[in-house]
């Protein structure tokens, strides 16, 4: 699959959290803090594998200046995120 193009996509922030969506439909999501903490990050099945979670952890790292990291996850896909969030930092 090959990796979004974000340009055709509006990026929301407000208290804590960055949106992707389009016009139908929100792509992801993601909850933070402002010690770099992601509380909680959600990509929609159908945008999953695209590197939009990537995307998403970049924005929080931008904004915190902070190093990125997780709350205990909740989901065997949190837990796999945790796994790859490692490799990425």
């Amino acid at each position: 699959m090959s990796k979004i193009d974000l340009s055709k996509y509006k990026i929301d922030e407000s208290d804590g959290v960055f949106t992707f969506k389009n016009e139908n439909t929100t792509l992801g999501f993601v909850r933070f803090n402002s010690i770099g903490e992601v509380e909680y990050i959600f990509v929609n099945p159908l945008f999953r594998k695209q590197g939009l979670a990537t995307k998403l952890l970049k924005l929080v790292k931008d904004k915190t200046r902070k190093e990125i990291t997780l709350q205990e996850p909740i989901s065997p896909l949190g837990s796999k995120l945790l796994n790859s969030l490692k490799r990425w930092k």
